[in-house]
């Protein structure tokens, strides 16, 4: 059995190695314009088939042009990283957030993976943003604080500025506004030039502070770095425990599980998703900061918070979406119930393209064996839902998700002074809970305008495809996902009552102008 155990063990790494060098191969050749031709022939044909909205922002006339232009433009044979960046820009005049191309990223091998893990790039470690048109670091996760309230001038002699405005141009907001595409390329800037690049071992960057300006270079180093001291230094025999104090530990990390579950840790960056706390010497002000809408349970959260809020008689409740890129449905709908004040319909029906609208999400050229599987065994139960929920009208299809239907608020909603604290980074799922909000008057909105559209977007299922000769892959949305609130002219985001952005002196001294706006307003009622 053990023999058997170790020969499997040995045929999967040679099969992962083959397949990796494979993919490798494929993604480094050049591939003939021809072929290339097809690829982008498959990317159109793939959104006519599955997008329910393909030109809401840009006319099928326009579309046809662009995707045309690019077939001719391309007349010599390209790698798929310098095709990615061809395609990329043109994907992105659909002019929906959801749909996006992805880079022609190298495989490694299991191997190769361990030996990465023993190593981080300390590029990675920076935190950028974009602020009055120039590249700043404005944290670093590693030991070096030197670079902090740098501007970026040169990242090995290319322009930042050039690099920026080049990576604008490969994703789409919703619609025509432009803040997602200022706050994102600054905020996922290290994953833009990753793509644009591909695999590094150190970079050389070139910085302004003040008015020095000085070089570092960064590299892929070791995480845990020895040194002769540490060497000399005799290990520690470890503690022994009691019966009681392991009981204890055990206790303890119970419940921090459970804690991480209820707030949503990010392990990354050792924060949570979900926070909750009284700002001020009483209990009138709650801050509620809301990081997405992704990851560990809500409900508990919610509960205990609006329980709160409930039993201080809280009047005032600053709800913050900023940099919050979206999530469930299911939890802004659960969290919106606390906050309406009347009977609401969060949703609208969404528009499909067909009436089995959920295979495509599980039925697409990038399932693995299992997934396939998976879905083959639910597809009946699948198509009975989807036959269900689907109706026609005016010749379109719908799906009718459980939050179109009218609800009551929860029985401990919220009604005292909301404010909404918003930026271009709030996009989907929180901007679709902006706009009941907005829309409804229920509260005040501070900010910038939101990287999400009012009249909402193509997402909810996502199909993704992998083009047959380059091997990228796109992901489209498969539901217009909408609130039943619409405004005219349509392509814009949430709207701010009070327009204020940060600063990079505001982000350096700490200083946060939104909320310090909103909490000068409260004292002066």
């Amino acid at each position: 059995m053990r023999k058997l155990v170790i020969f499997s063990i040995l045929i999967i790494q040679l099969v992962s190695c083959v397949s990796a060098k494979k993919h490798n191969q494929q993604i480094e050749t050049l591939h003939t314009p021809e072929s290339l031709y097809k690829d982008i022939d498959k990317v159109y044909s793939q959104l006519k088939k599955h997008h329910p909205n393909l030109y809401q922002y840009t006319s099928k006339k326009d579309l046809d042009f662009k995707f045309d232009s690019l077939k001719k433009s391309i007349k010599t044979p390209i790698n798929s990283r310098e095709f990615y960046k061809k395609l990329a820009p043109v994907v992105a005049q659909v002019k929906q957030g959801h749909v996006s191309l992805g880079s022609a990223y190298k495989e490694f091998t299991r191997k190769e993976r361990k030996e990465l893990k023993k190593k981080e790039f300390e590029f990675y470690n920076l935190d950028f943003e974009y602020l009055n048109n120039k590249l700043w670091v404005v944290k670093t996760r590693g030991k070096d604080s030197s670079m902090i309230g740098a501007e970026v001038l040169k990242i090995d002699n290319e322009k930042a500025s050039v690099l920026v405005e080049t990576f604008k141009t490969r994703f789409a907001s919703d619609g025509y506004n432009q803040t997602l595409q200022n706050r994102l390329v600054g905020r996922s800037f290290s994953t833009f030039y990753y793509k644009d690049k591909g695999f590094l071992d150190n970079l050389n960057i070139q910085f302004k502070l003040k008015d020095s300006v000085f070089s570092k270079t960064l590299k892929r180093i070791s995480k845990k770095k020895k040194t002769k001291e540490n060497d000399s230094v005799e290990q520690k025999t470890p503690i022994k425990l009691t019966k009681l104090e392991r009981k204890q530990n055990k206790i303890a990390a119970k419940n921090k599980r459970k804690k991480d579950k209820k707030f949503g840790f990010i392990a990354k960056r050792k924060e949570y998703t979900r926070n909750f706390n009284f700002i001020g010497k009483d209990s009138a002000t709650a801050y509620m900061k809301i990081r997405g809408f992704t990851n560990g349970t809500y409900r508990k959260f919610y509960k205990e918070s609006f329980k709160k809020l409930d039993s201080a008689k809280t009047k005032n409740l600053i709800l913050d979406l900023r940099d919050n890129g979206g999530g469930r449905i299911e939890e802004i709908n659960y969290l919106y119930g606390y906050l309406s004040k009347t009977k609401y319909t969060f949703m609208a029906p969404s528009k499909v393209n067909s009436r089995l609208s959920f295979f495509p999400a599980f039925m697409n050229n990038t399932s693995g064996v299992p997934q396939k599987i998976f879905a083959g065994i639910i597809s009946p139960f699948l198509a009975l839902d989807n036959l269900l929920k689907t109706k026609k009208k005016d010749g379109e299809l719908y799906y009718r998700f459980p939050y179109s239907k009218e609800k009551s608020p929860k029985k401990i909603n919220y009604t005292g002074n909301l404010y909404v604290l918003i930026n271009g980074n709030s996009f989907s799922a929180s901007s679709l809970i902006s706009t009941n909000l907005q829309a409804t008057k229920r509260a005040v909105f501070v900010g910038e305008e939101t990287g999400g559209a009012y009249n909402g977007c193509v997402a909810g299922l996502y199909k993704i495809y992998r083009l047959p000769e380059s091997k990228l892959k796109i992901r489209m949305g498969l539901m217009q996902i909408e609130a039943p609130f619409k405004q005219n002219p349509d392509g814009y985001g949430i709207k701010p009552n009070v327009e204020i952005a940060p600063t990079i002196s505001s982000r350096l001294s700490g200083k946060d102008l939104e909320l310090d706006w909103i909490l000068d307003n409260i004292s002066k009622k």
